[in-house]
Formats: C-alpha cells, structure tokens, sequence
C-alpha cells in the first residue's frame, strides 16, 4: 500500500479521498498541512520507497523538501489551483487518472532549486508579485480565485512597489530599481505563443529575469500572467534582463518570497541554488523528458 497523504482542510479532501479509494492500492492518511512533513519523513522511516501527497506545487514543495536525499518516489495527486509541476510531467489533471499514474507510474528525476535552504520546485519572486498575492488572498474568500487576481493587478497598476536589489550573477553584482525578481527552475521560453513555458529539453539552471524599469502596465501583466502560469509574462525586452545561472545572491530589503506561488519569510540575503535531479517523481510511463 502506498501511503497518500490528504489534508483534511483542503476544499478539494473529499474528491482526491474518493478518486484514491476508487482506484485502490493507498493507505489514506488525512494530515494537515503543518505537520505534512513530519508525516512524510515518519513514513519514509517506516521504509515507504513510494508516497503520494495530493496538493499544489506549494504542499508538493514541503513534502519533496522532506524527501530530500531519500531516494524514495512522490507520486501527485494535483488538487492545487496551478499544479505547474504536475502539468510539465503530464500527470492527468482528473484525480482518478493521476491515481492510477501514482500505481503505474515510473519515477523521473526532477530539478529544484533552494534559497537559504528553502526547497521550490518551479517559481520564485521577490518584489510586486507579493503584494499581488497578499492582495488577492485577502479577496479571494469573496470574489473568488480568479476575480480576485484581476483586482490584486489592477490594484497593483495604480500603486506599483518598487524596491532596490543587487543581484550578484557568476560573481558580478547588479544593481537594479525593480518592482520584481522571478526565478524559474529550468529554462523558460521567451518567445510566443509559449511565452513563459518550461522548455522541453532545455537548459537547466535558475532562470532569473528582473523588470528594470518602472512600467505599470509590463508589470500588471507580469503580476496576472504569473497569477496564471508562474512566469508567463518573461520576455526579452529592453525593460527586463535574464540570466540562466546555477547560482544567484539576491539582496533586497523585504524578508518575504514568493515560493511555488505561497508566501514565506526568508532573512536577506538571498541565496538562490539550483539542484539538479533533486528529486524522483512518478509520471506517466510515456512521459518523454529529454
């Protein structure tokens, strides 16, 4: 039996309780998300080489955090709002199916990256987007998910944050006045209509891209495209500068990032690390990953 772990509290507990019972081979423990590591880390002692944790990149980021080194397999379940991770290894979306990937599946090894040590499997940023994500968690309750990110971006559009960053990259310090810094595990298009999208194949590495100039209406539609695909909204252009790198500083004044879409705080400076197959994930049996 392969342990599933579900939180109780999540809106979506009864569904991805139901499509686990209906396919059958888990051992379904409800576990809120607090203690979600600790259960990981307890299960993996108890010799599980495979573990299931339905949630989002943010709750899928915690639990690969405490399979580091392990050796051991997660399988998903994509209950979040995005699911970033599970969509680049084309894990179905239905939880019946991902269900069945998790007993089927085979373990492909998945990049990460760290920032003082804290684990993100997709998307970091620094600046704008999170008063973006602050704002519309506090309207998201009324207006629900998508609503409340059209309001947080105009919100933003009208009073814009800025903030002053030095960003060091392969030992050359940059100065910049930014409303935001993203960072993407991985190489990220930069070209329409992929816009934004992991690269297949690509390079591997941190993807740091910061805004250099103050331009509400770039960074309205940088804070809504990543409100709907993490980095989306990345271009070349003459407003932003972009870096592939295995390692970046990052000194801002704010102690809070953004981390897989969930804010946390992190004491400056900023280490960011990139990890290469730092985790082993279960996706489909023909999932190609170049």
């Amino acid at each position: 039996m392969i342990p599933a772990f579900v939180n109780p509290l999540a809106g979506n507990a009864g569904p991805a309780r139901a499509a686990l019972s209906a396919v059958g081979g888990f051992e379904i423990r409800e576990v809120p998300a607090d203690t979600l590591a600790a259960s990981v880390r307890e299960a993996l002692e108890q010799g599980a080489k495979r573990v299931l944790v339905a949630g989002g990149d943010g709750t899928i980021g915690s639990a690969a955090a405490a399979m580091a080194g392990s050796g051991a397999e997660l399988a998903i379940l994509p209950c979040g709002t995005l699911n970033h991770l599970a969509k680049d290894l084309d894990i179905p979306l239905d939880l019946e199916l991902a269900a069945r990937v998790a007993i089927t599946g085979r373990a492909v090894p998945v990049d990460a990256a760290v920032v003082n040590d804290r684990l993100f499997l997709n998307t970091s940023s620094v600046g704008a987007y999170v008063a973006f994500v602050r704002a519309r968690e506090r309207l998201e309750h009324r207006l629900g998910y998508h609503v409340a990110s059209v309001v947080a971006g105009l919100r933003l559009l009208v009073r814009m944050p800025l903030f002053r960053v030095s960003v060091q990259v392969e030992g050359v310090a940059r100065e910049y006045l930014t409303p935001l810094v993203f960072l993407g595990v991985g190489e990220r298009e930069l070209q329409l209509p992929t816009l934004g999208a992991r690269v297949r194949g690509g390079k591997t590495g941190l993807h740091v891209m910061v805004v250099r100039r103050r331009s509400g209406a770039r960074a309205l539609a940088l804070g809504l495209a990543a409100a709907a695909r993490g980095l989306d909204a990345v271009a070349h252009t003459p407003a932003m500068d972009s870096f592939l790198v295995d390692a970046c500083r990052i000194e801002p004044r704010t102690s809070t990032v953004s981390l897989d879409g969930e804010l946390v705080r992190v004491r400056a400076p900023l280490e960011y690390r990139h990890v290469p197959g730092h985790l082993r994930v279960v996706a489909p049996v023909d999932t190609t990953r170049e």
